[in-house]
């Protein structure tokens, strides 16, 4: 694997529950187009259920890092471990419109797959809109090895991590 970098200012660090307030301002530095991947509906600002799934992290069986740029969150990636099948997680990552395609999604994903790996979980899974061109490229090429369906109008990715 290629080694990762971010610019030397982001800090990429465990969300807390004092993240709250960065977290709703990102939603201004989001697009309509941002929102819609990855929440798979049209929603002006960010929901209020995911701030309060956000607050409820466990840091277990749910988790998320942030990637900081100064006192902001420009990226957020989290994961749910299944209740049925533990050794298993949905993964979701959001980024600001000005941090796209910069690799910061990418670090945040190679974070939380190590993290979630020493946690017991063997596979991610993850529901992309099929629009997000970014996403499926991160997936094509971080995971030559996923399973990919189609279910409604997503694409369901099964991602199994390494080690």
């Amino acid at each position: 694997m290629k080694q990762l970098t971010v610019p030397p200012d982001v800090r990429i660090r465990p969300y807390g529950i004092a993240d709250r307030p960065r977290v709703l301002r990102m939603s201004d530095r989001l697009s309509s187009d941002s929102l819609y991947t990855r929440f798979s509906s049209g929603t002006p600002r960010l929901p209020r259920h995911y701030l309060a799934l956000l607050d409820g992290l466990d840091h277990w069986d749910r988790d998320a890092l942030v990637a900081l740029d100064a006192d902001e969150i420009v990226a957020i990636a989290e994961y749910v471990r299944h209740r049925k099948r533990p050794r298993r997680a949905d993964i979701a990552v959001l980024v600001t419109d000005p941090w796209q395609r910069l690799g910061i999604g990418t670090v945040l994903v190679a974070y939380l797959a190590e993290l979630a790996a020493r946690r017991g979980i063997v596979e991610f899974d993850a529901d992309v809109v099929p629009t997000n061109t970014g996403a499926v490229r991160l997936i094509r090429r971080g995971w030559p090895a996923a399973r990919s369906t189609r279910e409604g109008g997503l694409t369901h990715f099964h991602l199994p991590l390494p080690g």
